[in-house]
């Protein structure tokens, strides 16, 4: 089920949170978590209910796992939890990654196994490595106990479900098992009904209409057409800033659904194109799964604890790690490979800086970071290498036009005007969080859960009707609405 809908909008939401609120005031709170995860499920379920049994044998093999791991030691501990590894990483194998590599088989050996491509089951990425998470935590602390309704409720709940953030359960777990006894607060579901209202403007109005520039763009590139440098750099500014709106509104609105049922996501989204580095830049963009493959893939290749050398080597292969998670394509991986490098050359170039006293300017240091990622993008946006290079071809003029022109394309005065604004509140306008006062999330650095004081800053009169506003908008929009980016990982 698509957020930005009516049957979401005016039927699921509007349902979940009166039966949640009936729940709350007049009956016994034990109803409270199976409550959520009934509907948690029913979300997941009524547009995939194909996919139902993949992600309920997942929930019911790792929670067996998890506790068959803590109730014994040493060896027999270990086993369950490489059982536990190896079982979630065979099921993103095989329905994530078992085409792309029978296809190397085919290029390498001509060996066909007749493996035919599979529609990925949504949000399968995203539950799968917090299940892992999970699992390695319980093996290490020994003493993660919570029973099977508040488990399940952590995988499905369905604002993280299909795309994020990728919850850990030491942030979310104890929320969800103090929602039995702790008082609903009203101030909760009017800062998340907010931020909900945001992220679904940003969704309609900026992410699916810069899509709408992109899209035949680096549809001409992907045939091998070279456009000319205006075109080629709409299109890939375009999908930079489509791809910037569409997951900072699925993470506005995941944030917004938790808080209007008491719980506490942590933020995702930081305005990260507001970053000086491409170090800062991993720090704001999808902070849970750079969270993640630091903790748990990063650090257990050895981090920054065996010499340079190693470091960079450790940084080049999660960043490759993490551009196949977002893909099965050599796309994804040589994005991934980009960050890798560029990760590495900031690193090397911030020791230099600070060994000779140099320091480089903000605005050169923002400027040269959305230089760098802008590339990167084009990369994951293409369908094809070929197509990648096509564009990043036709962008720095080393290749003359063979497809339309940018007058064939019919720009209008709206398409750039478009572009600038989205440009604008990438790089100038206040986050949503910073709209309100948001203990401990003043950084990128510090983005757990805290607490909350739902005192807006600025016009108490002026906000509500800009938020207005926006839904009048957004509802102009919704008849017609795309699937998150990020529903594809």
């Amino acid at each position: 089920m698509l957020f930005p809908t009516f049957g979401f909008v005016f039927a699921f939401l509007p349902i979940t949170l009166l039966i949640f609120l009936t729940v709350k005031n007049k009956y016994n709170n034990r109803f409270i978590v199976p409550s959520l995860l009934f509907f948690s499920i029913v979300f997941y379920l009524l547009p995939n209910w194909s996919d139902g049994y993949i992600i309920i044998s997942s929930i019911l093999v790792n929670f067996f796992l998890s506790r068959k791991l803590q109730q014994y030691e040493g060896l027999a501990s270990k086993l369950f939890l490489i059982i536990g590894v190896v079982f979630n990483l065979l099921i993103i194998a095989y329905f994530k990654y078992l085409f792309f590599f029978s296809e190397i088989a085919i290029s390498l050996f001509s060996a066909d196994f007749g493996v035919e491509k599979l529609i990925l089951p949504v949000g399968i990425s995203f539950y799968t490595f917090q299940q892992i998470a999970y699992l390695v935590d319980c093996y290490k602390d020994r003493n993660v106990n919570y029973n099977f309704s508040e488990y399940a409720l952590f995988v499905t709940f369905f604002p993280q479900l299909i795309a994020g953030p990728i919850v850990h359960h030491k942030e979310i777990m104890p929320q969800i098992s103090a929602l039995n006894n702790k008082p609903y607060d009203i101030n909760k579901l009017s800062a998340g009904a907010v931020m909900f209202i945001v992220g679904l403007s940003k969704k309609l109005v900026l992410a699916d209409n810069l899509a709408k520039l992109a899209d035949p763009v680096f549809k001409l590139s992907d045939a091998g057409a070279s456009v000319d440098g205006l075109t080629a750099w709409m299109g890939a500014l375009a999908y930079t800033f489509q791809l910037y709106f569409d997951f900072s509104a699925y993470s506005d609105m995941a944030v917004g659904l938790g808080l209007m049922f008491g719980l506490m996501l942590p933020i995702n989204f930081m305005s990260p194109y507001k970053s000086a580095s491409i170090v800062e830049f991993w720090r704001r963009w999808h902070i849970t799964l750079s969270t993640f493959l630091r903790d748990y893939l990063y650090i257990a290749l050895g981090g920054n604890r065996s010499g340079k050398f190693k470091r960079y080597r450790n940084l080049l292969l999660t960043m490759l790690l993490g551009g196949l998670w977002h893909g099965a394509g050599w796309n994804f991986i040589i994005w991934g490979g980009l960050h890798g490098v560029y990760l590495v050359v900031n690193h090397g170039f911030s020791q230099f800086c600070s060994r000779f006293g140099v320091m480089l300017p903000k605005v050169m240091g923002i400027a040269i970071t959305m230089l760098c990622v802008v590339v990167a993008w084009v990369f994951f946006r293409a369908e094809s290498t070929a197509g990648a290079l096509t564009l990043l071809s036709s962008m720095f003029g080393f290749v003359a036009p063979t497809g339309p022109l940018a007058s064939e394309f019919m720009w209008v005065p709206i398409d750039f005007i478009l572009v600038f604004v989205a440009a604008c509140i990438a790089l100038f306008a206040p986050n949503i969080y910073q709209l309100f006062h948001y203990d401990g999330c003043k950084t990128p650095d510090n983005w757990q859960p805290a607490m909350l004081s739902f005192e807006l800053k600025g016009s108490a009169l002026l906000f509500p009707l800009f938020v207005g506003m926006l839904l009048c908008l957004s509802l102009m929009f919704m008849p017609q609405p795309t699937v998150f980016l990020y529903f594809n990982f």
